[in-house]
């Protein structure tokens, strides 16, 4: 009897996790296929927009900058402050950008960055000891080289990345070489928040995405569906970044794009001032 049990169990297992694939497939046929609102912001940069009546069974309110990073005119720029707190459209003016979106995670009282950030080989911040490690474990790195990545925390820790001479640290960590990763059950995950996320496509695209949320027209997503988002987007490599009020995309001559939460008003007013932020331009 016991057998028959678990062959049972076996089989309604296998069932569940077919259809869950079919409808992650389903969903990211819904994001790729999308009738995306798009306009060049430059050669290098294209704004896409798209609010989804029906993405995971949920109102969602997307914004997406895709930055063609094989072009050599463009650069990322990641601007912050040791304490103190700056709005995400005003860094993009501050470093001359084109476009922007909201950086890493940051004390809310004092300003300042909570997690590891390193700017032209310079440490400007080292992720707190009380830091829950999910949160941190992805970088977003310029090598020596000027090779933009998005990589994992090595064992040794973000100080032993000699060979990169930018990195900002957060997470969690969504794609990992074309795989989903599994993700701590745990509510910041799992609840369904404003999102800011980036990634790396196959093709050298970067793939900037700010997910609005907190309101009727957009519900927000947990960090699976961004996750699949990310993955519908074409990214091989993708991390979470500062979500909730701070959740801002910001264009040149537009101002802030997206639906900022922090007003809890669906308009562009919302925008959180932060402590950091990456800052997409051309360069000199």
């Amino acid at each position: 009897m016991l057998k028959y049990i678990l062959l049972g169990l076996f089989l309604n297992f296998g069932a569940f996790t077919t259809l869950q694939g079919q409808n992650e497939a389903s969903e990211v046929n819904k994001i790729a296929n999308a009738p995306w609102e798009s306009e060049e912001v430059s050669e290098e940069i294209v704004w896409k927009y798209h609010q989804f009546e029906d993405l995971f069974n949920s109102r969602q309110s997307i914004t997406v900058f895709e930055v063609d990073l094989s072009k050599e005119t463009i650069e990322v720029a990641l601007p912050h402050v040791e304490s103190g707190f700056v709005s995400t459209s005003e860094f993009g003016e501050q470093v001359g950008a084109i476009a922007a979106i909201n950086g890493s995670f940051f004390n809310t009282k004092t300003g300042g960055s909570t997690v590891f950030l390193k700017e032209n080989d310079s440490i400007y911040a080292k992720t707190g000891e009380k830091f829950t490690s999910y949160r941190e474990n992805a970088g977003f790195a310029i090598s020596q080289h000027g090779d933009i990545s998005v990589i994992k925390c090595p064992d040794q820790g973000w100080e032993s990345l000699v060979e990169h001479s930018s990195i900002l640290a957060s997470g969690p960590l969504l794609l990992d070489r074309d795989q989903m990763v599994d993700q701590k059950d745990q509510a910041f995950n799992t609840n369904r928040h404003p999102r800011t996320a980036i990634g790396i496509t196959k093709d050298n695209r970067l793939i900037a995405v700010v997910v609005d949320g907190r309101n009727t027209n957009a519900h927000g997503v947990s960090i699976k569906e961004l996750s699949i988002i990310m993955k519908a987007l074409g990214c091989t490599d993708a991390m979470n970044l500062d979500g909730g009020g701070s959740s801002t995309a910001w264009v040149k001559g537009h101002g802030v794009v997206n639906y900022p939460s922090d007003n809890k008003k669906f308009d562009h007013k919302g925008e959180r001032a932060v402590a950091n932020a990456l800052c997409f331009k051309l360069k000199n």
